[in-house]
């Protein structure tokens, strides 16, 4: 069946009718409501004893235009601007801040060292400058701000951006081969002792936020980078894979390490609720670039999480929803914000588009059927866990539609 142009669906019902078709059943509003009409997006909620104002939130950014030392550009300071002139009450993670400079996915993106206080208090202050600037005095009291703590793993570009300079938890069958890494190479493979201290990268990394006058830091774990890649380390020995307890033991010590050390910093976790194998564009097709088609691991079950390993295109949210128990039951983690595989290998998961980006792949599905299976995805997470307030991506696809299905 013909892709159909979300832009040439005329209404809600023919919406509704198209989703159907589709074989989903998402709630769809005929029209959305104001602020002063009640709109859900306008109500408060609140994350642990702090009252958010609103239910608009700006997602984290992977910034390219820092300094080479890690300080933010005017481009930056600008950018933060606009986040708080925005009028979302919630500034998840704002931007993707690296704990050590090799952790950059590229050479201007922010990163951990001696002055970093100064950088991200200016962040800060710039955001809630504008904010009030624009909503009141009083604005920020209910404006929620957090700083995304991360390591960029096998996608480490921190010195050149045409230079790769990969950490990796294991050597994948697949994202070894498409990254140019020697399968054979363990030079590659972070070991144990430096996953010890890049455990207290973050810790150090958080201490800063907390004394910036950040509420809470997200421990990123999606997108195939350093933290995700952990949850599926089912090849690694040792204590940092195998067993689920293995495979989150480095986002355990990390959210520990943090409440001891600042009591008061809520922790976030950004998470990839599901994964599959790698597309590449079909070489067969005409028009180029191709459809996006899998690339397939061969006998070995696959390495991913939230995927049956033997069967990874079908999603299995077993682990994750074991996940989000641990989370709230003992590490403590206050909201979650649920994305899904890696804009590197399978972008049409997150990024539902008509297009395909520069260097991807024509969509291998209709882009509102990748909506649809996140929205399904995240509301199964939802109804088992009502007490976590929990962010959901996937929207910009649906800009015709928002917020009718927000």
């Amino acid at each position: 069946m013909p892709f159909r142009r979300i832009t040439a669906i005329p209404t809600t019902d023919a919406f509704r009718d198209y989703l159907r078709v589709l074989g989903f059943d998402l709630p769809v509003d005929d029209a959305p409501l104001s602020a002063a009409e009640g709109s859900p997006l306008a109500a408060p909620f609140t994350v642990g004893d702090f009252r958010v104002g609103n239910r608009w939130a700006i997602q984290p950014m992977e910034g390219w235009d820092a300094t080479h030392d890690g300080n933010p550009s005017e481009l930056t300071l600008r950018r933060w601007k606009h986040f708080g002139r925005s009028g979302a009450k919630l500034i998840w993670g704002g931007e993707a801040f690296a704990v050590r400079p090799d952790g950059r996915a590229n050479p201007n993106q922010l990163f951990l060292h001696s002055g970093s206080r100064q950088v991200i208090g200016r962040l800060l202050e710039t955001l809630i400058t504008a904010h009030c600037a624009e909503f009141g005095d009083s604005s920020a009291d209910d404006l929620l701000a957090g700083l995304q703590l991360t390591h960029s793993g096998r996608f480490s570009r921190p010195n050149r951006k045409d230079r790769p300079e990969p950490k990796i938890v294991y050597h994948h069958q697949l994202l070894d081969r498409r990254l140019g890494i020697d399968s054979q190479d363990n030079s590659v493979v972070i070991r144990d002792g430096d996953i010890r201290a890049l455990i207290d990268n973050y810790i150090e990394a958080a201490r800063m936020a907390a004394a910036a006058g950040f509420r809470f830091v997200d421990i990123k774990h999606c997108h195939g980078y350093l933290g995700h890649e952990f949850l599926s380390a089912f090849d690694r020995s040792g204590p940092y894979g195998g067993d689920f307890a293995g495979r989150t033991r480095f986002l355990r010590e990390i959210c520990e390490g943090i409440n001891s050390e600042c009591p008061d910093l809520m922790i976030g976790v950004r998470f990839s609720l599901f994964d599959t194998p790698p597309f590449y564009p079909d070489p067969r097709c005409e028009q180029q670039p191709g459809d996006g088609i899998v690339e397939h691991s061969g006998a070995d079950p696959y390495c991913g999480f939230g995927c049956d390993r033997r069967s990874p295109l079908e999603v299995k949210l077993d682990e994750p929803l074991r996940l989000m128990r641990l989370m709230r039951d003992e590490l403590h983690v206050e909201l979650v914000n649920l994305s899904a595989g890696s804009p590197y290998y399978n972008p049409h998961l997150m990024r539902p588009a008509w297009y395909p980006p520069s260097d991807g792949y024509q969509p291998p599905e209709d882009p509102l059927v990748g909506c649809a299976r996140h929205f399904v995805a995240v509301r199964a997470v939802k109804q088992q866990f009502p007490d976590v307030p929990i962010v959901g991506s996937s929207y910009t696809y649906l800009q015709e539609y928002l917020p009718h299905v927000a």
